[in-house]
Order: structure tokens, then C-alpha cells, then sequence
């Protein structure tokens, strides 16, 4: 088998090992997403060779689209390979529905990062090499792509900012081209796969593949390189772009002044910013225009909502805040609490959890004598938080608790026998409220962030 050959020193390995260095961690767990087509294998023979050397825990993950009545054969063939390295290989079967709305190709990458975000590694290498960096920039360029699009592949990419923590995204053949990684495999004798799909020029990578770079290297024999070496200098402009960026956002406070201030490019660029951190997809120019047009024109008091693609900027307190897009909660909405301490309300999307404590929160003897069941709000709510001073509306206290307007829509009202009991970022009712030393219950709100970027 392959792990038995005698690893010799290459420059391809010394390119990859000269990545490891700067991007991995001795005693890093790594996994390699190993398809099994020549350029995942060729990276597993270098890598099982580096481990060693590295500390590195590596493993193998084949990720089966479907798409191919081979697949089943190619899972076999890398779990085989990667046991002649003594390694273990594990085949994850992805659902493409969920991402249709993207095309074929767009669904099954869309798949493919999403089960690879779900490893429990600290790092996932990649065998994407110069010439899928050519095709990426061409492919972006023609779609119209900012320069983070242009920037083409990082050969590290970190977790999305907020996002669970997943891991890093690893590409240590960036600077070695398609004919290099061949080379280098014939002359180790390895064996590997071939997908059949990669000849289909219907698809717009193949496309590209097959016949636009060819043509390119007709007008230059480096255009592949060059069109890398581009990709790395538009890389370096849009980390220059998200510094001013974020100082210009206020590293993720940005006040409605400050955004006035900004000319047009630089709002553009700070708003662009504020989704990216976010999360979210930018949209198109005219949209941030307009975006930044209702920010700071609209008077003090409105309520400005600008939706931008599966997100939305709000005006806050003189700030703009990115806002994820949720469709609103009926106004008749009620659950009866099913018991226990941890309470899931997807309707609400969060968790309602009670600590048992003494002497404050909910009277654990009104609870257990009652009927508890959380509303959504329908208006016209009142609330008694000083039993010395008479009821007050929701509406105020929620004003005066600073409760973003977006979070309201979504806190879980606490009844008990049909009188509201407690809210979130309020307090307990004075009528509810557990007497010194008296057991309570006090429920704490885990609300999923509608804001997806709040400093």
C-alpha cells in the first residue's frame, strides 16, 4: 500500500510542510476531506508523512453528494486508502435540498461546507491547488464579484466570526499547480479516482477548466499563476479595506453620525463590513446606497428597516444594527409549560430555563398551585414591579429597559393562571415574587440572537 513507500523529500512536500509551520499547530487535529480524485491523494501521501514529524492527530473525511451512481465505490476507495496509511476515514452522506436554490453546483458545495463545518477537528485540508484558484477568480470575476470574492481561496480560513465553533478551513496546495500534484503522484505510484462529472462542460467550473483557461494560457503561458498572484494582491487590498472598514464601523458600533460623516465609498465599505461580520451576504451597491440613504436621512423617531438579503439594518438609538430576518410570531401565540427546568420554545427561538434558588425570582409555591404558560405580547399588557406603586404598561417598561424594539417581538411572557408574571429584562410581578428565604424559581431567557452583530 501507499503508506509503505519510503516518503522522500519533495518540493511539493516542502511546500506543504512550509504551510503546515505557518498555519498549524503542533498537536493540531487535522482532517483531510479526501474525494479521492488525484489531488486529495496526492496531500493525503504528504500529509501522513508530515504527521509525524508535526504531532499532527489526522483522520480523513469523505463527504458523498450522490450525485454519482459511482459514489458508493469512490466512499470504498477512500476508506481504503486512508487505511493504507493506517488511518481512519469516515463518509458523510449529504442532503443537497436544502440548497437547490443554488444549482447543482452550488447545492452540492453549499452541502459539502456545511457537514465539513460540522467535524469536531481543529483544522479541515483541502486539496484545492492554483489552477482551482484561476477558476475561482474567472468564475467570481464574471459574476460581478466585489474583492472578497476576487480574493479568490485563503489558504486559511477561520470560523465565521460568531458562528458554533468549527474548524479552520485549510489549503496547503494553493501554490502548486494541477500538472505539479499529477506529476508528483505518478511518480509516488499512487492510485486515485476519476470523477466523471469533471468533463461535463455544462457545468461552469468545467467549463472554465476546459476550454476559457486554455485559451488564456494561448495569451499568456502564465495566466494561471497571474491570475493567482492577482487573486493574493486583491486579497491584500480587501484586508487594507476591512481595517478601515472597521474603524470606520466603530469595530462593530457604528453610530448613525459617524455614518453621515463617511463619504459614499467608505459608508459602502463600512456597511459591506457590518453584514460580513454579520454573517450575511452584501448586496448589491445601489442597495447599500439606499441603505445608507434612510440610515441617516430619516428623522430621529422613525423606525427605519432596510432588508438586505436574509438580514436587515435597524436604526437604534443612534446606531445601525444588523438584524437577522425572522417571520413574525403570532400575536396569539401561547405554550403551557410541559414542566422541568429547561423549556425549548421554537416559536420564539430560544430556551426558558428555571434555577432553583431562595428568597428571590418566581414563588416556587405560586408555580407549583398554578397554570404557567408563556405568551407572545398582543398589547396592552400591564405589569406590577413595586407592589408600593400601581401597574404599569409593558410598553413603557420595555422603553425604559432599553429592550431593542426587534427583541420585544420574541420575549417570552410568563403567566401564571392568566396574569403576567414575569419578563425578560424586567423582573417578577410584585404578586409573584418569592419572600425571603421563601423557595423561587428564577427563569432566565436564552433568546437566539436576533442581532446578529450588537457590541
Amino acid at each position: 500500500m501507499a503508506g509503505s513507500r519510503k516518503w522522500r523529500s519533495s518540493e511539493l512536500g516542502a511546500r506543504v510542510r512550509a504551510e503546515l509551520e505557518r498555519h498549524v499547530p503542533r498537536g493540531a487535529r487535522l482532517t483531510l476531506a479526501l474525494s479521492g480524485g488525484v489531488d486529495s491523494i496526492a496531500l493525503l501521501d504528504l500529509l501522513a508523512a508530515l504527521a509525524p514529524r508535526h504531532a499532527l492527530v489526522l483522520d480523513c473525511v469523505h463527504v458523498d453528494h450522490g450525485l454519482s451512481p459511482n459514489a458508493p465505490a469512490w466512499a470504498r476507495f477512500a476508506r481504503a486508502a486512508a487505511r493504507g496509511y493506517r488511518l481512519r476515514c469516515t463518509v458523510r452522506k449529504v442532503d443537497l435540498a436544502p440548497y437547490r436554490a443554488l444549482g447543482l453546483e452550488g447545492a452540492a458545495r453549499a452541502a459539502r461546507y456545511a457537514a465539513l463545518a460540522a467535524l469536531r477537528s481543529d483544522f479541515v485540508a483541502l486539496a484545492q491547488h492554483q489552477d482551482d484558484q484561476a477558476e475561482t477568480v474567472l468564475l467570481q470575476l464574471v459574476r460581478g464579484a466585489g474583492l472578497a470574492g476576487l480574493a479568490g481561496m485563503p489558504a486559511l480560513r477561520a470560523p465565521a466570526r460568531g458562528a458554533r465553533a468549527g474548524p479552520a478551513l485549510f489549503r496547503p496546495l494553493l501554490g502548486a499547480t494541477r500538472t505539479e500534484i499529477e506529476t508528483y503522484a505518478r511518480a509516488r505510484g499512487l492510485d486515485w479516482v476519476e470523477d466523471e462529472s469533471n468533463s461535463d462542460t455544462r457545468r461552469a467550473r468545467n467549463l472554465v477548466r476546459h476550454r476559457v483557461l486554455p485559451l488564456l494560457r494561448e495569451v499568456n503561458p502564465g495566466a494561471v499563476a497571474n491570475l493567482a498572484r492577482s487573486a493574493a494582491l486583491i486579497a491584500d487590498a480587501n484586508d487594507l479595506l476591512g481595517t478601515l472598514a472597521a474603524a470606520d464601523a466603530g469595530h462593530g458600533v457604528l453610530e448613525v453620525a459617524a455614518l453621515a460623516a463617511l463619504p459614499a465609498p467608505r459608508a459602502r465599505n463600512a456597511l459591506r463590513w457590518l453584514l460580513a461580520q454579520a454573517g450575511a451576504a452584501a448586496p448589491e451597491r445601489a442597495r447599500l446606497d439606499e441603505a445608507r440613504r434612510q440610515l441617516i436621512g430619516a428623522r430621529a423617531d422613525a423606525a427605519v428597516r432596510v432588508p438586505v438579503g436574509n438580514a436587515e439594518f435597524r436604526r437604534y438609538q443612534g446606531r445601525v444594527r444588523v438584524v437577522r430576518q425572522r417571520p413574525p410570531v403570532p400575536r396569539a401565540f401561547a405554550a403551557p409549560w410541559p414542566g422541568g427546568a429547561v423549556w425549548r420554545i421554537p416559536e420564539l427561538d430560544g430556551v426558558l430555563r428555571f434555577r432553583r434558588v431562595r428568597g428571590r425570582g418566581l414563588s416556587a409555591a405560586r408555580v407549583a398551585a398554578g397554570t404557567i404558560e408563556v405568551r407572545a405580547r398582543r398589547g396592552g399588557e400591564r405589569l406590577r414591579i413595586d407592589e408600593h406603586r400601581p401597574r404599569r404598561t409593558l410598553k413603557a417598561l420595555l422603553r425604559e429597559s432599553e429592550t431593542a424594539p426587534w427583541e420585544r417581538e420574541r420575549l417570552p411572557l410568563l403567566h401564571c393562571d392568566g396574569v403576567l408574571a414575569w419578563v425578560p429584562g424586567i423582573g417578577v410581578a410584585a404578586g409573584f415574587r418569592a419572600r425571603p428565604g421563601e423557595p423561587g424559581l428564577e427563569p432566565v431567557w436564552e433568546g437566539s440572537r436576533e442581532t446578529l452583530l450588537e457590541k
